[in-house]
């Protein structure tokens, strides 16, 4: 008898408890036929800043503009470098590249898989621009190394997967120059499509970005530099608005199970074989995605899916293996551990409405597997 799917993820079990709020919040766009930018989206950035405790918060189009956007707000163009982390999706350095600049990478810790401080110091030059640091599956990069090496040299954050993270005390997105945010479905806090968010406490960058959403347009008809079609929708910003007091709940829900995962994964004896993620002192974890390192990843994977528990692999091939990056110069062993990493992480279910049972279900089908290996 096949037993009921567990999925990696999933709204339908989210969907009871915003239902009612979404739907006056549409409702109220509807009947004021106002669908690009406007008092919903004013509204949310308010509301979205002072919940991490920035000064201004622009909504955008999606995580990518929010990238694009804040490097557009920091001048890089041809001829500069950024330097970001190779083991991240894949957005991070697209649109450092699609400004014509050239993305620099370093290596990962093995610990958070996030950017490695000690590594920055030699990719920096005279051409570095920003560094772009991505605070990855939730967890918070080292910002205080991070900033220490960067010196005046203004740094980006990439916070698509941790909105809610904290760095000793403040939330992420505040923490640089500019913080940037997706609002994917899929993220902790999801839109009803793409929407994405730059955050940042320089009145001057604020305002620009708030040019550049619109083509670098103010007041209409005079444009003063060239920007893009970065707006975001109304509905967008109203379903966010119905969804944002219920995110600390779920990034609550997230954390409790992964404790339980600790617990029954240590009750199973196998914390030697399965890598758990670690929560680093002063650093928060949101845990957008449950991430393990484990030996024969893809045979465990394949035997999972044969059981009906979803998993993933975030990220299979680091960017500079990417054909799109071979101009760089980079190539198989330029970067170990993000290539050791691709080869050995599984995102497993963590979403806040998992079940307790569902979580025995999926360790105890690793524990499974692992005892067939001998």
């Amino acid at each position: 008898m096949s037993q009921t799917q567990i999925p990696l993820f999933t709204l339908a079990r989210q969907w009871p408890t915003v239902e009612k709020d979404v739907r006056q919040a549409l409702e109220r766009v509807f009947a004021s036929q106002q669908f690009i930018l406007g008092p919903e989206v004013a509204e949310f950035e308010k509301e979205i800043a002072t919940f991490l405790g920035v000064k201004f918060a622009i909504g955008v189009s999606s995580g990518t503009d929010a990238l694009l956007a804040a490097l557009m707000a920091l001048g890089v163009g041809s001829g500069d470098e950024v330097i970001t982390t190779p083991f991240t999706f894949f957005a991070t350095a697209g649109t450092v590249a699609r400004l014509g600049a050239r993305p620099v990478f370093v290596d990962i810790s093995p610990v958070d898989f996030n950017l490695d401080p000690e590594k920055l110091p030699d990719a920096i030059t005279p051409r570095t621009k920003a560094i772009l640091p991505v605070h990855l599956y939730g967890q918070a990069a080292d910002m205080d190394a991070i900033g220490s090496a960067a010196g005046a040299i203004p740094i980006v954050e990439d916070c698509a997967q941790a909105i809610g993270t904290t760095y000793k005390g403040r939330k992420v997105g505040g923490l640089g120059a500019v913080g940037c945010f997706s609002f994917f479905p899929t993220k902790n806090l999801g839109a009803f499509g793409d929407g994405g968010l730059v955050t940042t406490n320089d009145p001057k960058l604020a305002e620009l970005l708030v040019d550049l959403r619109v083509h670098g347009m103010r007041p209409r008809y005079v444009h003063h530099t060239v920007g893009g079609n970065f707006r975001l929708d109304a509905m967008q910003a109203a379903v966010l608005r119905a969804k944002l007091p219920y995110l600390e709940r779920w990034n609550q829900a997230r954390r409790e199970n992964a404790q339980r995962y600790r617990k029954l994964f240590t009750e199973a004896g196998l914390t030697e074989t399965v890598k758990l993620p670690e929560e680093l002192p002063d650093r928060g974890h949101t845990y957008h995605q449950y991430v393990v390192r484990v030996p024969k990843r893809d045979q465990l994977r394949a035997f999972l899916a044969e059981r009906g528990i979803g998993t993933e692999v975030y990220y299979p091939i680091p960017l500079h293996l990417q054909k799109c990056f071979a101009g760089l110069g980079y190539g198989p062993g330029a970067f170990p551990e993000a290539e050791k990493a691709a080869a050995e992480v599984l995102a497993l279910p963590i979403f806040p409405e998992l079940t307790a049972p569902e979580q025995e279900r999926v360790v105890a089908a690793i524990a499974e597997f692992f005892a067939t290996q001998g």
